[in-house]
């Protein structure tokens, strides 16, 4: 067998298992489902969409989006960041704030819009992008939805990048070569939200200096397609 149709085969394999774990990619085509991860609370994060609603004091409602920093800006409070909670723990946050200023306020919190979880896969790969994440999906699936490595590819050195809650990102190396070929899947990553899957082109070591800076660029496209 070829290395090329190893590759494919491979790619057929992982894509026929992970089923309904991740949707398409940032084209457009998308499938329906839930957006929140599976046996979680979806936590909230920038781009978010909130309508506070006050039944018994209108003029506090409002509709707000969480900002970049995780911050949003309510009325007679002023800033409050909301980033990684939920909405429940959202709701009993208001009421402690808004109990400065109300007598045993009443209020709700409704999730407007928010974003679907999502990974990225770039570098020397069939088809980078930003794809959907649902569900338990790993490096080497996560490599399958995005057509599999490119002939000139070096996947021992592979790369995943993972955004911090304060800013900036981790990075974990990842020998892709060794959990394809030595069938090594009970070491396979899996991928959380928001995380890059990077896969080098195959010419000496990885220039660290050059791949943060396109970490940072891509990062920046990211949150602009959003």
């Amino acid at each position: 067998m070829t290395r090329g149709t190893r590759l494919v085969a491979i790619a057929t394999f992982f894509s026929l298992s992970i089923g309904p774990c991740v949707l398409a990619a940032q084209d457009g085509q998308t499938v329906d489902g839930d957006r929140a991860r599976p046996h979680s609370r979806y936590q909230l994060r920038s781009g978010d969409v909130l309508a506070v609603d006050f039944p018994f004091v209108p003029d506090f409602n409002q509709t707000i989006t969480v900002q970049p920093d995780g911050f949003v800006t309510l009325r007679a409070i002023g800033t409050v960041r909301v980033q990684s909670l939920t909405v429940p723990e959202l709701t009993a946050k208001l009421r402690d704030e808004y109990g400065a200023i109300l007598q045993n306020p009443v209020l709700t919190v409704d999730l407007k819009e928010f974003e679907r979880p999502y990974f990225v896969v770039t570098g020397e790969v069939e088809r980078p992008g930003k794809y959907e994440l649902r569900g338990r999906t790993t490096a080497t699936q996560a490599l399958a939805v995005a057509g599999g490595f490119k002939d000139r590819a070096k996947y021992s050195e592979a790369v995943i990048f993972r955004p911090l809650p304060e800013g900036g990102f981790e990075s974990t190396p990842i020998n892709l070569k060794t959990l394809v070929k030595e069938g090594r899947l009970s070491a396979d990553v899996p991928l959380q939200p928001g995380d890059m899957l990077f896969v080098p082109r195959g010419r000496g070591a990885i220039n660290w200096s050059a791949v943060s800076v396109v970490v940072s660029s891509l990062w920046v496209v990211t949150y602009l397609v959003r």
